[in-house]
């Protein structure tokens, strides 16, 4: 500490270049503003930032939130093992507002009988077992809906995984 009681800066480190770092962060801040003023829309600021910066948030999955699904699939079948109505509405209510999406990751036990039995394969036995959950949700949420396939063994399930993707853009 020196006399007038702040910290004394690292040696090493000139006080100068903290304070160079400082103004450069603060003429970056103002550039933004000045840019900000062009446009008296905010939606396209927003586009307009999103274009210049290419931000990395679009690229990025949606943010899982919650999850149901369908569980217990008999080994080498796609047929729902049960009633898919509570999965609905479980889905309706889960979709009603618009920033939200809806994966639907298919699985396989990965046991030699937990293939699809046309192609002995258990990636494409996955993929049936979550496109069977898609078909019972797309009424729900027809644009909304992504499927996948579980990367590893675990259980013979199709899981329904509520995300949040960021706000939509409108259709023309």
């Amino acid at each position: 500490m020196n006399e007038s009681g702040y910290p004394s800066p690292a040696p090493g480190k000139p006080l100068w270049l903290i304070t160079l770092a400082d103004l450069a962060l603060l003429l970056v801040g103002f550039f933004v503003l000045l840019q900000a003023g062009q446009h008296s829309d905010p939606r396209a600021l927003a586009a307009s930032l999103r274009q210049r910066f290419a931000t990395a948030a679009e690229a990025a999955a949606p943010i899982p939130v919650m999850a149901a699904g369908m569980l217990d699939f008999a080994p080498g079948s796609a047929a729902l093992p049960e009633d898919p109505a509570a999965l609905i509405a479980w889905a309706r209510e889960a979709v009603r507002d618009p920033r939200v999406s809806l994966t639907i990751t298919g699985s396989v036990d990965g046991s030699a009988a937990d293939v699809d039995r046309a192609t002995a394969s258990a990636a494409i036995l996955a993929a049936d077992r979550a496109r069977a959950v898609a078909a019972v949700l797309v009424a729900v949420a027809p644009r909304r809906i992504v499927i996948t396939t579980a990367t590893r063994p675990g259980r013979r399930a199709a899981m329904v995984t509520l995300a949040f993707a960021g706000e939509t853009k409108e259709a023309p």
